[in-house]
């Protein structure tokens, strides 16, 4: 997958590491939104293994408000500019705003990650013009509603019908298939039961046709199965994002990066081994 001048070779999983420059985000809220802090925590995840950072400057935990455009190009701006400044690697844009992912775009981004699939005002022409990946993620309803008793007749099958919708809109309006990725959105708009479902049958969704990126780590889906505080689902996250790695996800977007980086290394030796005992 072409990123810019950057390829990002997508046959083995993949790790992003979550960059949130935001004073309310569930997990770091408030953590890395001094710019100092969120270089070196780049630093760190690069160091780790961390194939692409992923930059967010509206949270879209369960509860959410919204941020005006001019108070996410603030946040997010300014930290691209650094992060390219000092390190080669790819960065993605967390956003749902046209105008964010252009100037993200212009100021260094080479990725686009949509929790709202694109539909926002502008949002479908901002990605065809911008000639980078995008990818496209399922929410029921919106962050501040999401998690009020989400129903489907079939999770997956209602979620990858979704997608599949996106995917030929994004087609239609110019974004070349070797372009666009999906999230099924794990925690947005799902309850517990339908997190699971999902992840035990992500394999369905390759039936798409295009690169999975799942993103579960630190969320409640962990934390209510275990009974686990959020500094305590370190084992949970890697559990979860191993299985997804195992059943075909591309990209695994994380916090914690050296743990995922481990798991993704065992799983791609396993792979190895089982090519080679089939030729």
């Amino acid at each position: 997958m072409q990123c810019k001048d950057k390829f990002l070779d997508l046959s083995t999983p993949k790790v992003m590491g979550i960059l949130n420059v935001t004073p309310d985000s569930f997990s770091d809220g408030g953590v890395f939104n001094m710019l100092e802090d969120g270089l070196v925590q780049a630093g760190i995840m690069l160091s780790e293994g961390a194939d692409i950072i992923d930059i967010g400057g509206e949270s879209t935990r369960p509860g959410a408000q919204n941020v005006s455009i001019q108070q996410e190009l603030d946040r997010v701006i300014p930290m691209i500019e650094l992060i390219c400044q000092r390190f080669d690697t790819i960065i993605s844009i967390d956003t749902s705003k046209a105008q964010v992912m252009t100037e993200a775009v212009n100021a260094g981004a080479s990725f686009i990650n949509d929790v709202r699939a694109l539909q926002e005002k502008g949002a479908l022409d901002a990605a065809v013009a911008a000639k980078v990946p995008v990818c496209l993620m399922h929410m029921q309803g919106q962050p501040r509603v999401m998690q009020q008793n989400p129903y489907y007749v079939d999770v997956v099958k209602d979620v990858i019908a979704f997608l599949q919708q996106r995917i030929s809109i994004c087609r239609k309006a110019g974004i070349a298939d070797e372009q666009i990725l999906v999230d099924p959105g794990f925690g947005f708009g799902k309850s517990l039961e339908h997190n699971y479902h999902m992840l035990a049958n992500l394999e369905e969704f390759q039936t798409l046709n295009v690169p999975v990126l799942a993103g579960m780590s630190r969320k409640s889906m962990i934390g209510n199965l275990l009974q686990r505080e959020m500094g305590q689902r370190l084992a949970g996250n890697v559990a979860v994002a191993t299985i997804a790695a195992q059943k075909g996800a591309q990209i695994i977007r994380v916090h914690d990066v050296k743990e995922t980086t481990d798991a993704v290394k065992i799983i791609n030796t396993i792979n190895a081994c089982r090519n080679n005992n089939e030729r």
